[in-house]
């Protein structure tokens, strides 16, 4: 593959204005949409040497055929723009969002000649204003039932109304007391459009003011003798109260909120979306997004923000976000022409803010999790997936047991491998392996390797141990006063090796099946950029169908080993100290290697003082003590 693009630009040809552009495939559709508040210096991140570029960013690029854009003239008016693109053309390589389900609202008709409240899941309805999302139908029910008592307004459909005024008989809500609009002949519509602009002003900030009014109505009507009056404000409040009670006070009284939770890994997301209103938690939402390029978290931010908001009636004061995006002060404007109002975009870091956005944050892990695992714990999801991989790579019997194994390296250095274990589709934690690679020429070679090394237990007899019954508690098979117990199966044969990579990766896996005599297991590959499966010997790629449920597990099977790596890795650089002292400021490799032959070994470097480190040649106390802080914090 040529490292340069074939449509890149000419030097000079992209201007360095804000705007929006587009990449396009070779039959026109667009495939991302993007802005920028420099042009030329965006597009530039794109057309680098693709060896540089994220796996995902890359296969973006490299299925695109041509870039254009459109310069305009504001950072808001892109912001537009490339909301209303996006919208348009629903590119595949933007984010995806996927609302968990379909949530219900509870929508007032203001557009109505006697409004009514309704439970909808249909946001648009003409002049209707919204309460919610509320996470079940019946708590909108509920709330709806508690609410008429303190405000009673139209509860009936259209035609029931319009026969009930025709006629000059009420619904049968009116009839029984539930329904106190103008066709129960006790209110007229002006006074009933009073009604309605009290539920809403109550659904839409709880306003306690009319906790307050009741409670003084009440106390006169009570002092004045009117004890049937005293007794209907009674029953209001009672009914009020009943509906402040169902959400606690998560912010001050007055506060107006929405609140962002955000959990996110390489390839999704999820979002628990607190609609806070009158300082309680009116309505959540939650989110899940599948990501397609590399994208940062101020820019997921950003976008969550756009889908959030873009067609949104209901746009609050305040909005509180885990990470404040770059264009925030652009994003503040394009909300406050939706609101009318100023619109602030705050990070929330301390207080009662921090606490919820910890909860939120919690909830988003939790379902980012269930997301990931939600088709694996399906057994019917599981089977299906086992049974189209085994017709897919035309294997005898389905590969009830998996090893994937993954390459990881911090450029070229650090060289470690991982093996993954996945059995009946469900992963094995307790047999997940590390491997520590201490020369290699390159990934193939890693992969012969470390496959040399797995397949050496197939060949050798089980291990057991001995163990005294008296001091330790086990299961097994009693041999006079002891028993043998075996221990875990890392010699048990898979049906199938999946190796992380293509072509190349999957010969190397071949060449080592054959050279250890075990050619009875299957092997493939998954590459990244088009999540092709790969075969030993085959020219060309196996293509799953992205819904398939065999895709599916191979992606987690990757994805779990690719983590396992990079978990290692990491816990090696930890332990390396050169690499730990290679972070700390003017100190550079002859320096470290004065450190550790003077101190002998690295406890000793660990437990020295500042004093007794300024000792060595070369260390001024300066740098001493940041060692000795560095050293003491990892």
């Amino acid at each position: 593959m040529a490292d340069v693009l074939p449509y890149k630009p000419r030097p000079g040809e992209i201007p360095t204005d804000p705007g929006v552009y587009r990449f396009r495939d070779a039959s026109g559709r667009v495939l991302y949409v993007g802005k920028a508040k420099n042009l030329r210096q965006r597009l530039s991140n794109y057309f680098a040497p693709l060896r540089t570029l994220h796996e995902r960013t890359r296969r973006m690029v490299t299925t695109a055929a041509s870039v254009e854009w459109t310069v305009v003239s504001t950072d808001v008016d892109s912001l537009q723009l490339e909301y209303m693109w996006i919208k348009e053309f629903d590119p595949p390589f933007n984010v995806r969002y996927k609302d968990d389900k379909s949530y219900p609202f509870m929508a007032v008709t203001l557009a109505d000649e006697a409004p009514r409240v309704i439970v909808t899941r249909n946001r648009k309805i003409p002049g209707a204003r919204y309460f919610g999302p509320f996470p079940k139908v019946w708590a909108v029910h509920e709330t709806i039932d508690l609410m008429i008592k303190a405000f009673p307004i139209r509860t009936c459909s259209d035609s029931s109304y319009k026969r009930a005024m025709q006629t000059g008989r009420p619904c049968f809500p009116g009839q029984i007391g539930k329904c106190g609009g103008p066709c129960s002949m006790t209110v007229s519509i002006e006074e009933h459009r009073a009604m309605v602009d009290d539920f809403v002003a109550f659904m839409a900030g709880g306003d306690e003011r009319f906790t307050r009014e009741l409670t003084k109505r009440m106390l006169a009507a009570s002092a004045a003798m009117d004890y049937e009056a005293a007794a209907k404000y009674r029953d209001k409040l009672s009914a009020i109260e009943a509906v402040l009670g169902k959400s606690a006070l998560v912010l001050p009284a007055d506060e107006d909120a929405d609140l962002f939770g955000i959990a996110e890994d390489e390839l999704a997301a999820a979002v628990q979306h607190f609609v806070i209103r009158g300082g309680r938690v009116r309505g959540v939402r939650a989110l899940t997004i599948e990501k397609e390029i590399d994208i940062s978290s101020g820019d997921l931010v950003e976008q969550v923000l756009q889908q959030a908001y873009g067609e949104a009636q209901d746009v609050p004061r305040r909005i509180l976000v885990p990470t404040l995006p770059d264009d925030a002060a652009e994003l503040e404007v394009w909300l406050r022409e939706r609101r009318g109002k100023k619109v602030e975009i705050a990070v929330a870091q301390r207080g009662q803010r921090a606490d919820l956005m910890r909860t939120a944050t919690l909830n988003a892990q939790q379902a980012l999790i269930r997301y990931k695992t939600r088709r694996t714990s399906d057994y019917v999801a599981r089977t299906q997936a086992l049974t189209d991989l085994q017709e897919a790579l035309g294997m005898s019997e389905a590969p009830l047991r998996i090893e994937c194994f993954d390459i990881s390296h911090l450029g070229g250095t650090n060289v470690v491998a991982s093996m993954v274990v996945f059995e009946d589709g469900l992963p094995r934690k307790d047999q997940y392996r590390s491997f520590n690679i201490a020369e290699t020429t390159d990934d193939t070679d890693s992969m012969y390797q470390v496959l040399r090394r797995r397949l050496a237990y197939l060949d050798r007899p089980e291990e057991s141990e001995t163990i005294d019954p008296t001091t330790e508690a086990v299961v097994g098979e009693d041999v006079g006063e002891s028993t043998v117990r075996r221990k875990p199966r890392f010699a048990y044969p898979p049906q199938l090796l999946l190796v992380d990579g293509g072509q190349p990766q999957v010969e190397a896996a071949a060449r080592a099946l054959r050279d250890a005599g075990h050619t009875e297991i299957a092997v493939c590959g998954i590459a990244k950029r088009l999540e092709e499966v790969w075969l030993p010997g085959d020219d060309f790629p196996v293509i799953l169908p992205r819904t398939s449920e065999a895709l599916y597990l191979l992606q987690r099977l990757r994805d779990e080993a690719h983590r396992f790596a990079i978990t290692h890795q990491r816990k090696r650089r930890r332990n390396d100290i050169s690499s730990v002292l290679a972070e700390v400021p003017g100190l550079g490799a002859s320096r470290i290697k004065v450190l550790l032959k003077h101190f002998g070994s690295v406890t000793a470097l660990r437990a020295a003082e500042p004093g007794q480190i300024e000792e060595v040649q070369g260390i001024g106390p300066v740098l001493a003590q940041n060692i000795h802080s560095h050293l003491s914090t990892r």
